[in-house]
């Protein structure tokens, strides 16, 4: 967590605890829900960056030599919507797989469309029809969980470890 962010979560509870002190019942379900909705997220994209790191670990200690560089500072666009998050980028020569997760953070940056928590985006460079469009959702039991977004039929698809080893798979096939 940056700086920044502990400073957010720090004037969250505060403002909390001044609504609850003040009886806006209101106010303080809303601050709880996004303080919620706020480690979701965190987790959801921790998780993404996570998996992707040790898939390329993996791969790197059966003799791959896949470069890991993560920026944690990182704005991109989703449709007219700005997301403020992380970039993971591994390379392995002239391949390269970027990984960008995030959410936006002021009013101005828009929303998170389909009802998600936040986007991804998995890019292959020169590979434009192997990346795909990601989205942070609640499961059924409440836990986050990230789909894949099918632009022609709209549909959802599960992301699980397997998913995200196919991109590496991509990233280390030879052709």
């Amino acid at each position: 967590m940056s700086e920044l962010e502990e400073a957010w979560a720090v004037a969250l509870a505060h403002a909390e605890a001044q609504a609850r002190a003040a009886g806006r019942s209101d106010l303080v379900e809303y601050l709880a829900l996004r303080t919620s909705n706020d480690l979701l997220r965190r987790t959801g994209i921790e998780w993404i960056n996570t998996t992707f790191e040790v898939l390329a670990g993996e791969a790197n200690r059966h003799g791959a030599s896949i470069q890991i560089a993560r920026d944690d500072e990182h704005r991109f666009r989703v449709g007219n919507a700005t997301m403020v998050g992380s970039l993971l980028t591994l390379s392995f020569g002239v391949r390269k797989l970027s990984v960008e997760a995030g959410w936006p953070r002021r009013p101005n940056d828009g929303f998170v469309r389909g009802g998600g928590l936040a986007s991804a985006n998995v890019k292959h460079f020169g590979i434009r029809s192997a990346s795909e469009s990601l989205l942070l959702v609640l499961s059924s039991n409440g836990a986050p969980e990230w789909v894949v977004l099918e632009e022609k039929s709209g549909g959802r698809i599960e992301v699980d470890q397997s998913k995200l080893r196919q991109h590496i798979d991509l990233l280390l096939a030879k052709k």
